[in-house]
């Protein structure tokens, strides 16, 4: 069964209907250039109030890891995704759990980090959201266990996915009325078909 992620969560009703429809991890996007950035203080004040077994993702991209460990801290995340490629010494100083993303531009950069859980999403120039969609093909004949899928996903297309294996799948454009403002029906219904 593919774990959910429902991503770019800018307000308590999206995370609630999230977490109501299924959903198995929320995302926080502390990056100030995406559509959907989320401040420290708004993030805590909707993770304050959520029921307890949901992981709650923050969403880096380029930052350092004393930024990423205040982050951490201050909105109460419980796991760290990083958009960015960087030197072993910042995994090593995060104090939080984390997980690399990886943005694939060929078949053969989805084998990076096998042996760690890892999101895959299309490489584009801008950073996450941008409902780009990778070939498919691509996961064929690959261990995809622990492999979390984004970019371009939807309700009329996760359902395909099932025969591949993946560990999860991560939506946020896919789900939205608009940038940031989730559409509960799409939710629900992208969950269903992935579950």
């Amino acid at each position: 069964m593919m774990r959910c992620k429902i991503c770019g969560i800018t307000n308590y009703k999206d995370a609630i209907d999230a977490i109501d429809a299924g959903a198995d991890a929320l995302g926080f996007v502390f990056y100030e250039k995406s559509p959907r950035y989320i401040s420290v203080e708004d993030a805590r004040s909707i993770i304050d109030k959520l029921p307890p077994f949901v992981e709650k993702v923050a969403l880096f991209v380029n930052v350092d890891a004393t930024h990423i460990n205040q982050i951490m801290k201050e909105s109460k995340c419980t796991l760290a995704q990083l958009h960015f490629e960087a030197e072993d010494t910042l995994y090593e100083e995060l104090e939080s759990p984390y997980i690399k993303v990886i943005r694939a531009k060929n078949a053969k950069d989805i084998s990076q980090f096998s042996d760690e859980y890892r999101l895959i999403d299309a490489y584009c120039e801008a950073y996450g959201g941008a409902g780009k969609r990778l070939n498919i093909e691509w996961f064929k004949d690959i261990d995809c266990s622990k492999i979390i899928l984004a970019g371009g996903l939807d309700s009329s297309n996760v359902a395909s996915l099932k025969e591949y294996g993946f560990y999860g799948v991560d939506v946020s454009s896919g789900v939205e009325i608009s940038h940031g403002k989730k559409d509960s029906i799409k939710v629900k219904k992208f969950i269903q078909n992935a579950k």
